[in-house]
């Protein structure tokens, strides 16, 4: 893996998660329920006991959102370049759902290891965090096949 593809699925994960995020956001104002992932998982990072000041924990928790982004795209790059999956609308629903799938139950575990849980509307969320995953899956997909263009100019022009 070269330093463009790296930089490739970094640029893809970033966009990803920011239009999952943003999704996760614009449900939460529509149904005033706390749906955003990373204040989530500030109030699991507080309820876990850790140590850290407020932003230090809130810092600590969007670099984890982005993380886990990063580790779905990776293991999406993973299943396009082996041809076990092609690049394509159906298969990024399918990503998108399969990870929505793996979202809900980190969470369920996630909330079964807090003795607090945060008072939310937890089906909704789910749903919620199902659709925000498709959308994931689609702009992940959408991203990676517009940047093989790009990358691939960029290694016929630019040498590093």
């Amino acid at each position: 893996m070269d330093i463009y593809i790296i930089l490739q699925l970094i640029i893809v994960s970033i966009a990803a998660t920011s239009a999952m995020t943003l999704f996760s956001y614009a449900a939460s104002a529509s149904f005033r329920e706390l749906y955003k992932e990373p204040v989530l998982l500030t109030f699991m990072l507080t309820k876990l006991h850790m140590e850290l000041a407020p932003l230090t924990k809130s810092i600590l928790a969007w670099l984890l959102h982005y993380f886990i982004g990063l580790l779905f795209v990776l293991a999406y790059y993973f299943l396009w370049v082996r041809n076990i999956l092609p690049v394509s609308f159906l298969s990024a629903f399918l990503l998108g759902f399969i990870s929505g799938i793996i979202g809900i139950l980190g969470w369920m575990i996630m909330f079964k290891m807090s003795d607090h849980k945060p008072e939310i509307d937890f089906k909704g969320y789910y749903f919620q965090l199902l659709l925000a995953h498709i959308i994931f899956g689609l702009i992940a997909t959408a991203v990676y096949s517009l940047s093989i263009t790009i990358l691939i100019l960029a290694k016929s022009y630019v040498t590093v």
